[in-house]
Parts: structure tokens; C-alpha cells; sequence
């Protein structure tokens, strides 16, 4: 897997349900770190809210983790629903905080998982969404005579020009997508091109 949706940018959504308010905030989220932090700091600024539920779904090195919590809601009528509702929109390295004011009616579990689902839909449905790929590294040596075929192995977002320096050596990287990182090297050999190194780690990227 070298391909994955996420966003680019935090949004929110707010709607009112039988007096209830909801806010729904999605933002990227890379790691577990960097999700507690941005909860920290909407926990503060919205102190006076009667619950915080969250879910993440991370893509780390081609695995996904996820996580959900119903923070004080009924057990299953918080967390799963906003996880639901990133699944549902095939996102990953993305969180979405549904923060409630209880307004004094009670929803009952049916209606609490739609309110925390459709608020957390709606959080991800108004956001920028952009394509990220897992790129591997090729550092390449290129003669003068070769510069032409260099340029013509570029086939963004697939393979990606990095880098190039010019001097005695001329030295070119490309980040090339795992799934056509074998088939980018047996181009290089057939068009006789020096290969200096292969990164053994990926690259994230995004075009």
C-alpha cells in the first residue's frame, strides 16, 4: 500500500441536535503525539464542554492503527461512530474530535452514534482532501550524454524529480512509489544509468 487520502488542512462543522450543540474538528494527525496534543489544546479551549470523543486512523510504514474513545458517552455511541465516519471516507493519518455541550435531552444511544457520526462526516466532508504516496529513494550518476533520458524517467506523481546538482558528477534523486520502485531500477540498468543508492526507507509524499 503507497497510496493513501488524507487532509491538508484542519475544518470544523457545528450543528445543534434537541438542544445539544456539536462541533466536529478533523485535522492531520501523523502520529499519537501529535493527535494528544491537538486534543490538549481543544480540551483548554473548550473547557466548558461536557465531552470530547475522538477517533484516529494513522498509516504508518503501510499498517493502520486506529483508535476511539467515548469519553464518558454510553460505550459504543461516541468513538466507533466518528471512526466509522474517517473509514467511511477512506482517509487515513487523520483524526476528527466531536466536542458536545449538553443541551439537557437526552438522545439515547441510536441518536447519540448518528449525532457523533453525521457531525464527524460533515467535519471531513467540508475538508481539502489530498493524495499522499510512499516514495523510495534512487540516487543516480548521469553522463552529459544522458541528461535527456534523465529528464524523461519523470512521471510525477509516480516517479518524482528530487533533486538534481550538476558538476563534475552529475547527480540526480528520484522518489520513486514502492509498488514501481523494482521496475524504476531495472529502467535504469537497461538505459545504463549509474545507480549510487536506494534508500531502504520510504519517503512521504504528496503531489
Amino acid at each position: 500500500m503507497d497510496h493513501y487520502r488524507t487532509l491538508n488542512a484542519r475544518s470544523e462543522f457545528r450543528q445543534k441536535i434537541d438542544r445539544s450543540e456539536f462541533l466536529g474538528v478533523a485535522f492531520p494527525a501523523e502520529n499519537e503525539d501529535a493527535f494528544f496534543a491537538e486534543l490538549a489544546a481543544l480540551a483548554k479551549r473548550n473547557y466548558d464542554a461536557t465531552h470530547l470523543c475522538w477517533a484516529f486512523r494513522l498509516f504508518a510504514g503501510g499498517d493502520i492503527r486506529a483508535r476511539s474513545a467515548d469519553a464518558g458517552e454510553p460505550s459504543g455511541t461516541a468513538g466507533k461512530p466518528i471512526l466509522a465516519a474517517i473509514e467511511g471516507a477512506s482517509l487515513h493519518e487523520v483524526a476528527v474530535v466531536v466536542v458536545r455541550w449538553y443541551g439537557g435531552v437526552k438522545l439515547g444511544t441510536g441518536g447519540l452514534s448518528r449525532a457523533y457520526r453525521d457531525t464527524a462526516a460533515e467535519s471531513l466532508r467540508v475538508a481539502s482532501i489530498e493524495d499522499r504516496y510512499v516514495y523510495q529513494r534512487f540516487r543516480i550518476t548521469v553522463p552529459f550524454d544522458q541528461l535527456g533520458v534523465v529528464y524523461r524517467l519523470i512521471d510525477a506523481p509516480h516517479i518524482v524529480l528530487a533533486s538534481d546538482h550538476f558538476g563534475e558528477t552529475n547527480e540526480f534523486e528520484f522518489d520513486v512509489r514502492f509498488s514501481r520502485a523494482e521496475e524504476f531500477a531495472k529502467t535504469l540498468i537497461e538505459k545504463r544509468l549509474h545507480l549510487r543508492t536506494s534508500a531502504s526507507s520510504a519517503d512521504k509524499g504528496f503531489r
